[in-house]
């Protein structure tokens, strides 16, 4: 697959591959997040499942996640290919909605979950390496912004869809998750038909698969993954916030056991997405500017505020602001976390050593949330109290004992 420059030397453009990965990325994006906010209500209110099973489930799912990132791309270069595996991820994420709309009990929920989010985590490095082979170096940055831009529209128009049937189809939760196939399968389809694999002259030699690795790290990398360590245990799923919100919504409106607090979560979602969306580039532009590490300090101490917030909310107006002071935080630290340990890691392994970060970040989400759902089974403030102490505590080491930035 050739890139042309036009005749008068106009730089290469994004071409069909690239836009068609964009259209696939957005429309499973609106699969997911057309439900994302509705797991915790199914769990607890329709299934009755206990907050330890929203903890158990999460975390399973988000480590598998995590955990098969580190070896996706190693796959995908063994095998010489990346559309099979991307394809597989994406198939995974379509089938797991109408698998957990069908769900009796928590079990089928984990299971379903279990195959969305390995999906994403078997399908993330393939994607990508299919975006930067089916384009110019020239213009590779822009195609990463149009794919990061079509996932962000994804995830703000689902959460709306999810609103719209559910304030015309009150209670029908179950039927949320059947119609989330729809576009998800759309995405499938997208990608079987319209994106093509770049040939390969040569069948590509991959190494051993890869293994984290904690030898060799520099004293401040190792400092960093250790405070990174304390931060996780208190950084449980998402689902909780979302559950808390629910909670706090119900109580505001009479207690009524969920459609219209469920409803408005879906907003809450829609809402984060879009400060996620609006502040990401500039956030990206400030961490060039100060410094990774003084934006993941400030990055942590928002979070602390947020999870304190949300430990001692009790009005719907406070989980509106948290919400989207929550989205301030994630633009903040989510790029810059992982730009940071790119910049402490040893330049000539690179590549290993970044292994080790998704190690950590990957096997700590297990433990979280199962804490977070201890915790939340006895004290719905617990488990966010626990988070903005491991914030507070993890800004202060990244303050005074990781040591300056370091790029190469």
């Amino acid at each position: 697959m050739s890139h042309s420059t036009s005749a008068g030397g106009d730089p290469p453009r994004i071409g069909g591959t690239v836009r068609a990965l964009g259209a696939v990325s957005f429309l499973a994006d609106v699969s997911s997040e057309m439900v994302y906010a509705a797991n915790p209500a199914l769990l607890t209110r329709v299934l009755g499942a206990a907050p330890w099973a929203v903890g158990v489930i999460e975390g399973i799912a988000e480590s598998t996640a995590s955990l098969l990132r580190l070896y996706a791309g190693w796959l995908s270069d063994r095998i010489g290919r990346r559309k099979p595996l991307t394809l597989a991820g994406y198939g995974l994420g379509a089938v797991s909605k109408p698998l957990i709309g069908l769900a009796t009990g928590w079990g089928g929920v984990l299971v379903g979950r279990f195959l969305d989010r390995a999906g994403k985590g078997l399908r993330s490095a393939p994607r990508d390496a299919l975006i930067a082979e089916s384009c110019s170096p020239e213009v590779r940055g822009r195609a990463f912004g149009l794919h990061r831009g079509m996932d962000t529209a994804g995830a703000v128009l689902g959460p709306l869809i999810g609103y719209a049937f559910l304030s015309w189809r009150p209670g029908a939760l179950r039927d949320l998750y059947l119609l989330a196939f729809a576009p998800g399968a759309l995405a499938v389809a997208v990608l079987a038909i319209w994106v093509r694999e770049r040939r390969r002259p040569d069948k590509i030699t991959a190494p051993s698969p890869p293994l984290p690795s904690f030898r060799g790290l520099s004293s401040a990398y190792r400092r960093y993954l250790i405070a990174l360590a304390v931060f996780s245990i208190g950084n449980s799923s998402d689902a909780f916030l979302v559950l808390r919100a629910q909670d706090v919504l119900s109580s505001g409106v009479g207690g009524a056991p969920g459609d219209g607090a469920v409803r408005m979560s879906l907003l809450l979602y829609a809402a984060f997405n879009v400060v996620e969306a609006v502040l990401g580039y500039p956030a990206g532009a400030l961490s060039d500017r100060v410094g990774r590490r003084p934006l993941l300090i400030a990055g942590l101490m928002v979070f602390s505020l947020v999870y304190l917030g949300f430990a001692l909310a009790s009005s719907p107006w406070h989980v509106w602001g948290l919400f989207l002071l929550y989205g301030a935080y994630y633009t903040m630290t989510g790029g810059t976390q992982r730009a940071y340990a790119a910049d402490l890691a040893d330049p000539e392994r690179r590549a290993t050593d970044l292994g080790a970060y998704h190690f950590v970040v990957g096997a700590l989400a297990l433990p979280a949330s199962l804490i977070a759902g201890f915790l939340y089974g006895r004290h719905a403030a617990a488990p966010f109290a626990l988070g903005a102490i491991c914030a507070g505590l993890t800004a202060a080491m990244l303050a005074w004992t990781v040591g300056a930035d370091r790029r190469s």
